[in-house]
């Protein structure tokens, strides 16, 4: 059978749900055509790629010293054999056998960039669970208005990548990056409800710190009109501490989570602020604490991250 549908996993140490994600690929109820798993390794060394080469993954590698989002999604863009792209995290898992066929159906009439719903899992952080409600509503949208998008659970026409492809520069939200320019030019981003997937974060507060710092950075890039003063920072702590609590305790469940609520929304806009400040170019160190946030020995010395502020 011709390969129609190839789905690209970026991953660095996903041995955790990787091979759960893959056999839940494999239940995919999809008929018409293919399908074809790509694995975008940026050096693990855990049982990752050994999962995936059980699987029959194709698999492509790319140096740390040269990964950015961006660029690893088009090294598996490249490779791919299918007219649909799809990309999932490797700490992503479809809640059922449609996932896949509901995801790319907004593709085969009004859209030329999809998202799916992404939930919280029991291990979820209370108020990541709230983000999630947030921006992953109960109603499809064949499309959306704006540009919002994430590539944690997305798929995307090659017809368009071959045209377009992600930005290789940016720290974070390539999809958005691409979604906006895909919009500026007449073509339509779709949501859908139906396509879900159960996103797990297991971070400390200093990864969900350095998560939210690096994508407002990138965000500088896509929405350079977007300022966030200290009192911002402030104030949006507070609402969301606020928000969060709130509906905790209409759940009966905020003696439970009210630290976790503190932290995360400070965490979360502390890392916000950062990025959003920060107007330099970031060395290769600074790239590293980014993207590998989990690597504890990155022979990277204090005084090189000191050097990196006061450039």
């Amino acid at each position: 059978m011709n390969i129609k549908y190839s789905i690209i996993v970026r991953t660095y140490n996903e041995s955790k749900y990787l091979g759960e994600l893959l056999s839940l690929v494999k239940e995919q109820n999809v008929m018409d055509g293919g399908v074809e798993v790509i694995i975008v390794d940026s050096g693990s060394s855990d049982e990752t790629v050994n999962i995936a080469k059980t699987y029959n993954c194709v698999i492509e590698n790319i140096a740390k010293k040269d990964f950015t989002f961006g660029r690893s999604l088009n090294r598996g863009c490249a490779r791919a054999k299918g007219k649909y792209l799809i990309f999932v995290s490797g700490h992503c898992l479809p809640v059922d056998e449609y996932w896949l066929s509901n995801l790319v159906y907004p593709l085969k009439s009004k859209c030329h960039y999809v998202y799916g719903k992404q939930i919280a899992k029991d291990t979820t952080k209370f108020s990541e669970g709230v983000l999630f409600s947030k921006y992953y509503g109960i109603e499809s949208r064949f499309p959306q208005k704006g540009y919002f998008c994430n590539n944690a659970n997305s798929a995307l026409l090659k017809s368009v990548w071959d045209k377009y492809k992600f930005n290789e520069e940016l720290t974070g939200c390539e999809d958005m990056y691409l979604a906006k320019q895909l919009v500026e030019n007449g073509m339509q981003i779709g949501y859908s409800s139906d396509a879900v997937v159960y996103h797990i974060h297991d971070e400390s507060w200093e990864k969900v710190r350095i998560r939210y710092e690096r994508e407002s950075l990138a965000l500088q890039k896509i929405m350079p009109e977007v300022h966030l003063n200290i009192f911002d920072m402030f104030h949006y702590i507070i609402v969301g501490i606020i928000k969060d609590c709130n509906v905790a305790m209409k759940r009966n469940v905020l003696m439970k989570n009210i630290y976790s609520i503190v932290m995360f929304r400070t965490m979360q806009y502390y890392g916000a602020y950062k990025g959003n400040h920060i107007q330099r170019k970031i060395s290769q160190s600074m790239k590293m604490r980014y993207f590998y946030p989990r690597v504890t020995d990155l022979n990277v010395s204090v005084e090189d991250i000191k050097k990196n502020l006061m450039n």
